[in-house]
């Protein structure tokens, strides 16, 4: 398993107690779907390893667990140390909901635009997300917000956006002044 085929679901952080617990960070948005878990891969030196463990509090969004089949020096030399599962373990989103690899190299067709070219990336800035979307070699940048989003079609792989007055004019006519 590579981390390419799975998803980031967060970091054990430390030791918890004396009897080799382990506290996790879990970064999803709804941790209580995780209570169950009982096993993930652990990013060692770059390879990702499986470890098999109970949790034995879950609470918002921390965990302790306790690792079967590891000392509590072994467990405790996890601390630091990122947690993923494969992709086919996510929730399924409907709707207008998407996680941001599903929609990468869909068409984005704004309200009064068009077509304005494919999904690049999703780049995630601390204030927000923005859509990386390429229009004939120009980069067009749409803030990733519930106003913006107005459809998700997954069979046809695209994205009905409405961008807010202006934006992607700022892009196009930057483009067509430079001409």
């Amino acid at each position: 398993m590579e981390t390419k085929d799975c998803y980031y679901l967060g970091r054990i952080t430390k030791p918890w107690g004396t009897k080799g617990q382990m506290a996790l960070y879990l970064d999803v948005d709804s941790p209580a779907d995780y209570a169950a878990l009982d096993s993930a891969f652990v990013e060692v030196k770059g390879r990702l390893v499986p470890h098999f463990f109970h949790v034995d509090q879950l609470n918002d969004h921390r965990a302790v667990v306790t690792f079967e089949e590891l000392s509590p020096d072994q467990a405790a030399a996890l601390a630091g140390h990122d947690l993923y599962l494969p992709l086919d373990l996510l929730p399924r989103l409907d709707g207008n909901r998407f996680y941001f690899h599903e929609v990468i190299g869909f068409r984005i067709v704004d309200a009064v635009h068009g077509d304005i070219g494919t999904l690049q990336q999703v780049l995630e800035y601390p204030a927000q997300p923005l859509f990386q979307i390429m229009k004939n070699g120009t980069e067009i940048l749409i803030p990733v917000i519930d106003p913006v989003i107005k459809r998700v079609d997954r069979q046809e792989r695209t994205l009905y956006i409405e961008a807010p007055k202006g934006l992607i004019d700022m892009y196009l006519d930057d483009v067509n002044n430079a001409c």
